[in-house]
């Protein structure tokens, strides 16, 4: 009899419990445990990604707290992040949570499809101030993160995920899709949303088309062409849940989204996800966020160049927007007018601000 295969339980969204696990993911769990020397109690679901199949428990153990996690990705996608853990840990010394190996010396259990694992509970652990110092202190761990993980080279066998030559395409597809966003708001004239989408989507595919020419000319292609371990690695999914502060400084968490990629990319969606969250791009919050992160890992110009660039692309609108092609008589509703409204007005003051920065930028390099 093959294996269950583990699969997300919640696609629809319709799940009103969290926390909810099915009973046969409880199950595996247990047979998991069996690898791992450790006496394992009270097993406390602490988050689940039931859209993808994905778990974290907090247990208590007589070696302590630990953590056991389900990761919803591909296998080998999954031996890619967990190497990238150990060799933080061992090689670098990097504040994130040390894995904990099972009997036979394995980072993880397959089983159902996917990889297990357990690492440290880290504690106490406790998201910094919504504010610029807290900020200042997110970028300065994110800069360290950026320099140690330079050099990883992954498992043998494992997936090689690389975004550091995929920039040129993924600025294509965001001018692609503002060209389907006008299409679809045209289609469907009487819902909300529509007519906020055709006011602005004209500006952004503008951007989104300038933000591609000026990529092309800039230095993007020499600095690829150093390759995947020269840069390291991205976390892809940080903030302020997943950069906590803890003992003896801040520590980052969830690094299961970790790839190859220039490193500005975290610290480029940090800040624009940061001044879309203040409704204004302030360049005091932007220029502490850039020279706290530039201390860790020294930014070169070049780099710089390319942080401007992708701070130029609509993100935001292209973030908030994208859903809509799955479907448009559902999420063209008034709350995505609103939202559409609050990016354009919010958009007007990025661009004194980039124009600040470009004036800026060679003082952060003296």
């Amino acid at each position: 009899m093959s294996e269950q295969l583990i699969i997300p339980w919640d696609l629809d969204g319709t799940l009103e419990d969290d926390f909810f696990v099915p009973e046969y993911i409880v199950d595996m769990a247990q047979v998991v445990l069996t690898h791992y020397d450790l006496k394992a109690s009270n097993l406390e679901v602490v988050t689940t990604k039931a859209d993808k199949g994905g778990l974290i428990w907090k247990m208590d153990t007589d070696k302590g707290p630990f953590s056991l996690k389900i990761l919803h990705r591909r296998p080998g996608r999954s031996q890619f992040s967990l190497g990238a853990q150990e060799y933080l840990v061992k090689e670098k010394n990097a504040r994130v949570p040390p894995l904990f190996k099972t009997k036979t010396g394995e980072n993880y259990v397959e089983m159902g499809g996917k990889l297990w694992f357990v690492a440290e509970w880290i504690e106490p652990l406790h998201q910094v101030a919504n504010d610029l110092e807290g900020a200042k202190l997110l970028c300065h761990a994110l800069g360290e993160f950026h320099q140690l993980s330079k050099g990883y080279v992954p498992p043998k066998g494992s997936e090689n995920p690389t975004r550091l030559f995929r920039w040129p395409k993924s600025y294509e597809k965001v001018m692609k899709k503002c060209a389907w966003f006008r299409r679809i708001a045209t289609v469907y004239p009487e819902m909300p949303a529509s007519k906020a989408i055709l006011t602005h989507v004209d500006m952004f595919e503008e951007q989104a088309r300038v933000a591609l020419e000026q990529l092309k000319q800039s230095s993007y292609y020499d600095l690829v062409a150093r390759g995947n371990t020269a840069w390291g690695l991205v976390h892809q999914d940080y903030g302020w849940s997943n950069g906590q502060m803890g003992p003896n400084g801040m520590w980052i968490i969830d690094l299961d989204g970790v790839a190859y990629d220039l490193p500005i990319r975290d610290l480029r969606k940090l800040i624009t996800g940061q001044m879309d969250d203040l409704g204004v791009w302030d360049v005091t919050w932007m220029k502490g966020m850039i020279e706290a992160y530039h201390e860790a890992n020294p930014i070169e110009d070049e780099l710089f160049e390319i942080l401007l660039i992708d701070m130029s692309l609509p993100n935001e609108f292209y973030k908030n927007v994208k859903d809509m092609v799955y479907e448009p008589t559902v999420f063209m509703d008034n709350e995505l007018e609103t939202l559409c409204t609050r990016i354009a007005e919010t958009d007007q003051t990025k661009w004194p601000a980039i124009e600040e920065l470009k004036q800026w930028k060679g003082v952060l390099s003296k």
